[in-house]
């Protein structure tokens, strides 16, 4: 399994960015996929995951704010990030989930400016 995001940059406070993590390879078997971040000097933490059957699980910090999805026609994982805050900086990372293990995207950098 491959995984590819990109769609980091940087925005203004308050406003908006989607990421996009195209997966590639044996992809018929990932089970759940997600979002994470790392900003600098912190620990990598969850954003949003997006377990199978649909069921999602969000950070606090991203509730009301972040929305997952994944098109399974176009093996994309996505995140809509609205009201984006200084805080939301970072580096964010896909991750897929398989029978067999864990796989991590490159990451894509988000920075928010106040």
């Amino acid at each position: 399994v491959q995984l590819q995001a990109s769609g980091g940059g940087l925005v203004q406070a308050g406003g908006s960015l989607r990421l996009s993590c195209a997966a590639s390879g044996s992809i018929s078997n990932i089970d759940a996929m997600g979002w994470y971040r790392q900003a600098p000097g912190k620990q990598r933490e969850l954003v949003a995951v997006l377990g199978s059957g649909g069921i999602t699980t969000y950070a606090d910090s991203a509730k009301g704010r972040f929305t997952i999805s994944r098109d399974t026609a176009k093996n994309t994982l996505y995140l809509e990030m609205n009201s984006l805050k200084p805080e939301d900086t970072a580096v964010y990372y896909c991750r897929g989930v398989v029978p067999t293990g864990v796989y991590w995207g490159q990451g894509t950098k988000v920075t928010v400016s106040s």
